[in-house]
C-alpha cells in the first residue's frame, strides 16, 4: 500500500510540475496544478495521516525499530516515525504538497514581474530538488523588481 501511494504521489507531482513548467500559464494551468496538484496531494496527506493516526492501517515498521508514539515529536519520536514505510511517504508528501505550492506561488509571481520563462526554470527546479533553496534564491532575486513595483510599500512609515 505505501509504495503504491509512493508512486501515486509522485506522478502527480511531477504532472503538476511539468504543467507548472512549461504549459502556457492559463488559468486552467493554474488550476490543474493548484487542486490536481496540490490539493490532490494535501487530500493524500490527510487520509494517510488520518489512518496513521487512527491505527487503522499498517504503518510498515522497519523489523527492529521500535514503533513510533504520534505524538512524540522529539528527535527519537520522529526518528521512530520516519523508520516505517508510512513516516516516510507521509513525510515525503507532506514535501511534495509544499514545494509544489511554492513553485507555483514563484511561478505566480515571476510572471506578475515581467520574468521570462527562462528566468524561472532555474527557481522552479531547485524548488522542485530542494525547496527552500529555490524559494530563497527566488526572494532574493524577486527583492529589486518588488520594491521597484511598489516604492510606496516598501518605505517604513512612522506613525504617531
Amino acid at each position: 500500500m505505501w509504495q503504491a501511494m509512493f508512486s501515486f504521489t509522485n506522478a502527480v507531482v511531477l504532472i503538476a510540475w511539468l504543467i507548472l513548467a512549461f504549459l502556457p500559464r492559463k488559468p486552467l494551468a493554474n488550476t490543474a496544478v493548484l487542486y490536481l496538484g496540490v490539493g490532490l496531494l494535501c487530500l493524500c496527506y490527510a487520509g494517510m495521516f488520518v489512518a496513521l493516526a487512527s491505527g487503522s492501517i499498517d504503518p510498515g515498521q522497519v523489523p527492529g525499530s521500535q514503533p513510533y508514539v504520534m505524538s512524540d515529536y522529539s528527535i527519537e519520536g520522529l526518528r521512530r516515525l520516519f523508520m516505517s514505510d508510512a513516516g516516510m511517504v507521509i513525510g515525503w508528501t507532506h514535501y511534495l504538497a509544499f514545494d509544489l505550492f511554492v513553485g507555483l506561488w514563484i511561478a505566480r509571481d515571476a510572471d506578475a514581474k515581467g520574468f521570462g520563462r527562462v528566468i524561472q526554470l532555474p527557481f522552479l527546479f531547485f524548488t522542485l530538488m530542494a525547496g527552500p533553496v529555490g524559494l530563497l534564491l527566488w526572494l532574493i532575486v524577486r527583492e529589486r523588481k518588488a520594491r521597484e513595483m511598489h516604492p510606496a510599500e516598501n518605505r517604513i512609515r512612522l506613525q504617531s
